[in-house]
């Protein structure tokens, strides 16, 4: 099948401008940080998964700036260690990695999904149409997913549509895009032309995933199984949805007004919604770090981004600057 588009295109717009804003302004910014705003930076040191590490993607000034980075958990401040990997989108759990990377020249836009062991080794590599959006492992390793924007659909009238997919790590099998999930809504199974996904979390059993699907200008959290290849609307105005560690809460991107968002946490036994003490727009998928803090980036004076960490009830800070696409290893 082949991917649909949102009916609204103010919806398209600004979901298009958050991951197209995401790459090319991170592309563009790269060597732009001001001096004053430097960080210590350490080249030229291996790095794997050890279960204590943050990865993110370095935005500091310098040639090494773009590249994949880690601090220690522990300590957040340190100097960062930057290798050679370069990617756009980043995700890992488990032992595996999730690289994606805007293929450069090509036209119309490619990506490079490059799926990593846990010493950032390549073990597969497919090239898919779009530009990155969002990507995730899920935290058995057995999957990555992502979601990249692509152009030219011939039905699409502003050119514009979202294709999400899953890659099975042990057998290999790629699914494009999850058009094909079979989703009820009210009780009855949905089908609709302007139907569009995006922001796959997955549960820590590896089968119970949860994604956003948009259509005729509302956007829902489903809640799917992959054996069974079903999903269940099970709540509304869910974007980027990212599942706690325990499985009981959902954080995501509530929409607030057009074109902006905000941090919002979804109880999945109550359905009661909780905000952060956090209100500034945020327009990326939350990372959990355990299950009472949340981490994203946030725009900063230097016109690039740094992450930022809140807990549920606990103020936001500053926790690595200049850093985006935060992931733990």
């Amino acid at each position: 099948m082949t991917p649909k588009l949102f009916c609204s295109a103010l919806g398209v717009l600004a979901l298009l401008g958050g991951a197209i804003t995401y790459v090319a302004h991170a592309r563009a910014t790269d060597a732009t940080v001001a001096t004053e705003n430097a960080v210590p930076v350490v080249t030229g040191q291996p790095m794997r998964f050890d279960g204590q590490t943050l990865f993110f993607r370095n935005l500091a000034d310098g040639p090494d700036s773009g590249k994949l980075a880690a601090v220690p958990v522990a300590d957040p401040g340190a100097a960062r260690r930057v290798g050679e990997l370069h990617c756009d989108r980043f995700a890992a759990a488990r032992g595996t990695a999730i690289c994606l990377r805007l293929k450069a020249g090509s036209l119309p836009a490619m990506t490079d999904l490059i799926v990593l062991d846990a010493n950032l080794r390549e073990r597969h590599r497919e090239t898919l149409p779009g530009t990155p959006s969002r990507a995730r492992v899920s935290p058995d390793g057995r999957f990555v997913n992502w979601t990249l924007f692509v152009t030219g659909d011939s039905y699409a009238a502003t050119g514009f549509s979202t294709r999400t997919g899953l890659y099975e790590v042990a057998t290999g099998r790629l699914v494009k895009t999850i058009e094909e999930l079979a989703v009820f809504v009210d009780g009855k199974r949905y089908f609709a032309s302007d139907v569009n996904y995006w922001g796959i979390t997955f549960a820590a059993d590896g089968n119970r995933f949860y994604v956003t699907m948009a259509s005729k200008g509302t956007t829902y959290l489903i809640e799917a199984d992959y054996r069974a290849y079903r999903g269940t609307a099970i709540a509304e105005n869910v974007e980027c949805p990212s599942l706690s560690p325990d499985g009981r809460r959902i954080a995501y991107k509530q929409k607030v007004s057009t074109g902006v968002w905000r941090l919002a946490v979804l109880d999945l036994d109550t359905r009661q919604v909780n905000h952060p003490p956090d209100s500034r727009p945020v327009d990326d998928q939350p990372v959990w770090q355990g299950n009472n803090t949340l981490l994203y980036p946030l725009r900063n004076s230097s016109n690039t981004l740094d992450l930022w960490s809140v807990g549920l009830t606990t103020p936001a800070k500053l926790l690595v600057p200049q850093a985006t696409s935060p992931s733990f290893g």
